[in-house]
């Protein structure tokens, strides 16, 4: 694992760091693009996704403090660190810091939401590559050969002593010290963010109603998340096996059933060559829609 790429004197550049600045780029690039193919300022991306990255952060924060407020209360260094990073908890939060931003500026609600979407999927994709990068955030042991060991130099070890932890099934006869392979999910979940990506931005191109290309990305991650936590190497398991991410992703799930039937669920045409998906979007409901 390389959790630091280099050093200059006390200077320290993570390999974490280094993929949350290019998902800050990737993203607010994408966006831009998103933004200008309906109609809207393309220049506000930047200033925009700055404000979402800071409420990102915040919301994983506090997700990982109401998670972990046991943990943080004998030791509240921890939550200044790498892993007090929910992925869920900076959802939210960067969703509530995006749609303040949106209102301050008078963008239309649904057209904002539907830009991001796919910036959100590659956003995560260089997320999750942070994670493998550090070694953090893999999955339960296994035998196939996709398993992976991550060793000493990784955040977190995948050593038997720490996978009983999080209550994955390991022979008592097998050290705590010793190493295993298990699932890389990190790399799973970043194979299904870039098919997320491929899909939403194909789904771009569509005369979708405002507020449906987000409830799309909703779906997928919620499908996606709920799937592979099956396999996390995870100890917040809480009712019927199933984790609090799984939870969360129900209620994705149920957002976007509401954003794809608010609206009704009649066919639109693609928008024509040379159009704008805004113009089209405000003709047919100028609300703008909502997410």
């Amino acid at each position: 694992m390389f959790p630091t790429l280099f050093e200059i004197g006390e200077f320290e550049v993570t390999s974490f760091g280094l993929m949350l600045l290019l998902a800050f780029i990737s993203s607010a690039w994408i966006l831009s693009l998103q933004l200008r193919r309906r109609g809207l300022d393309p220049q506000i991306a930047w200033d925009v996704l700055a404000w979402t990255a800071v409420g990102g952060i915040v919301g994983a924060k506090l997700y990982y403090l109401a998670l972990h407020w046991q943990e943080v209360a004998a030791d509240p260094a921890m939550i200044f660190g790498r892993g007090g990073l929910v992925w869920y908890g900076g959802l939210i939060g960067g969703v509530l810091a995006f749609y303040w931003q949106v209102r301050r500026r008078g963008l239309p609600l649904g057209a904002s939401f539907d830009s991001a979407a796919p910036a959100l999927a590659v956003g995560y994709a260089f997320g999750r590559m942070g994670c493998f990068l550090v070694g953090d955030d893999y999955g339960l042991p296994t035998d196939s050969a996709l398993g992976m060991v991550f060793p000493e130099t990784a955040a977190v070890p995948s050593t038997a002593g720490y996978l009983r932890t999080v209550g994955a099934d390991i022979a008592a006869a097998v050290p705590d010290s010793a190493l295993l392979a298990v699932h890389p999910t990190q790399l799973y979940e970043i194979a299904a963010a870039l098919v997320m990506f491929a899909v939403l931005w194909r789904a771009s191109t569509w005369a979708l109603r405002p507020g449906r290309l987000f409830g799309l990305f909703l779906a997928l991650y919620g499908i996606e998340r709920f799937l592979i936590e099956f396999v996390r190497a995870k100890d917040d398991r809480f009712v019927l096996g199933l984790t609090t991410s799984q939870a969360m992703s129900l209620l994705l799930l149920g957002a976007a059933v509401y954003l794809w039937t608010r609206h009704g669920t009649e066919a639109r045409p693609a928008a024509a060559a040379g159009g704008t998906l805004a113009a089209e979007a405000e003709a047919a409901d100028p609300r703008g829609g909502g997410v």
